[in-house]
């Protein structure tokens, strides 16, 4: 399993990357080896609410719209004036986000139900551009229409899997509602953490520690309801997140609700949460990492110009450790596995490749279970059929070793070897920096590199 980190924190992992030893330090024994979970299923907003409500934990009235008809309707059934869209996209930041077709907030008030489906109509088969997504956006494919509530007092409660604890802990503030990474930086003393024992489970005593924390005794009853049941579904869901921000008290009726949530899941699950996987929202997902998963390559988009090639997660992090330290930046992440076969070598360049931004390509290969010469032959076969017009550095070592060596000197291909990983990184920096410069000038650059260069 590649080990990387996600490209777009919550705010509890965020957090917890900053204040994780606090965490470690209240705990009384680390009982499990350190071991860092990384793929997970994110799930659309709505489906979190609808995880709630049928836990027993109170969310607004809701209802998720596909058509501009369909959010008329159901903002009828609301029956009030206070309506609430909101577009489902997997990102932050949408209530400040934009349309591409102009329409400014991905979370909109409204007041009638022909309003409603006016604003859904925009909102519904457009890009929502925010913070997080990027200047090419997310597509809405559904409106949540729900009813709007006024927070008299807003809190923010979460229950995520913590690394380096291998358990579940509770990250809980006062301050709900608002900016919460603003506050975990200017006020970290705002925010209280609870590890759980996995094995023993969470105590009253625990729930009641984070209810005083928090200044939640005057509603400890419901409160103490409520976290115990997040906990159980926590559970129950093979959760690696459950985020409510916030969980407030209604002005009009006294009641608490939790208006707003992220729900994330562990994919080793998946065998056991069959009905929950299968909401898993492809559109909203980078389309190279769902083509990687159907040859089991673990891909991950990055921001750089040198494609990586890699079999191991760890030797994936050196190598892109490696290419930075020469000055370079890693355009993905890319692992292999030890069972890659030449098609599937052959795929993963094509994914590789499908990014613009791609200048140059490095290969690292530690030959263990995985063998030199299929990657050889995998790399033989892409450059013949994609007809790669850029610079491929392949460092091979390991099982069949020599055999791959023969392969690439024998293809007649201007696949550059090299035995030195240093050296292949230095070159592939140096190469990807006269491709970015040519293409940044508007020349055509095709390489035809000297044989002494190839049997160095």
């Amino acid at each position: 399993m590649a080990i990387v980190l996600p490209r777009s924190l919550g705010f509890a992992e965020t957090i917890l990357f900053r204040y994780g030893n606090k965490i470690l330090t209240a705990s009384s024994a680390n009982k499990f080896p350190s071991k860092q979970q990384v793929r997970h299923l994110n799930v659309h907003e709505y489906i979190s609410y609808t995880l709630l409500r049928d836990h027993g934990i109170p969310v607004p009235k809701f209802n998720v719209a596909k058509t501009k008809d369909e959010a008329i309707k159901f903002a009828t059934e609301l029956n009030t004036k206070d309506i609430v869209l909101k577009a489902q996209v997997l990102a932050g930041g949408r209530g400040k986000g934009t349309f591409k077709n102009g329409l400014k907030g991905g979370v909109r008030m409204v007041n009638t139900p022909e309003v409603a489906g006016d604003i859904a109509g925009k909102m519904l088969k457009q890009l929502l551009v925010t913070k997080q997504t990027g200047a090419a956006g997310r597509i809405c494919n559904m409106v949540m229409v729900t009813e709007r509530k006024f927070p008299r007092r807003e809190y923010y409660v979460a229950i995520m899997m913590e690394r380096s604890f291998n358990g579940p802990v509770i990250i809980a503030s006062s301050q709900g509602g608002v900016n919460i990474e603003d506050v975990a930086a200017e006020n970290p003393d705002a925010i209280t953490y609870e590890p759980i024992d996995i094995v023993s489970g969470i105590t009253d005593d625990q729930i009641c520690r984070v209810i005083e924390k928090i200044g939640l005794q005057e509603f400890a009853t419901e409160a103490h309801g409520m976290i115990k049941k997040m906990y159980d579904l926590f559970l129950k869901k093979d959760a690696l997140l459950i985020e409510v921000n916030p969980y407030a008290e209604d002005a009009l009726t006294g009641q608490f609700f939790c208006l707003d949530a992220k729900f994330r899941f562990d994919d080793n699950a998946e065998f056991r949460q069959k009905e929950l996987f299968s909401l898993r929202d492809t559109t909203q997902e980078d389309p190279k990492e769902i083509e990687a998963a159907k040859y089991n390559l673990n891909y991950i988009a990055l921001d750089g110009n040198i494609g990586c090639m890699v079999n191991g997660a760890g030797l994936a992090m050196a190598t892109m450790d490696i290419i930075k330290l020469y000055g370079g930046d890693p355009a993905n992440f890319l692992d292999v596995g030890g069972g890659a076969t030449a098609q599937a070598v052959s795929e993963a360049f094509k994914i590789i490749l499908s990014d613009p931004k791609v200048t140059a390509i490095l290969v690292n290969i530690f030959g263990g279970i995985m063998r030199c010469d299929v990657i050889a032959e995998g790399i033989i076969n892409a450059a013949k059929n994609l007809n790669i017009q850029i610079p491929v550095i392949v460092r091979l070592q390991g099982t069949k070793v020599n055999e791959a060596r023969k392969l690439v000197a024998e293809s007649g291909l201007r696949i550059v070897p090299r035995d030195d990983l240093d050296e292949a990184a230095k070159l592939a920096v140096q190469l990807s920096e006269i491709v970015a410069l040519a293409r940044k000038a508007g020349v055509e650059v095709k390489f035809d590199i000297p044989r002494v260069m190839l049997e160095k």
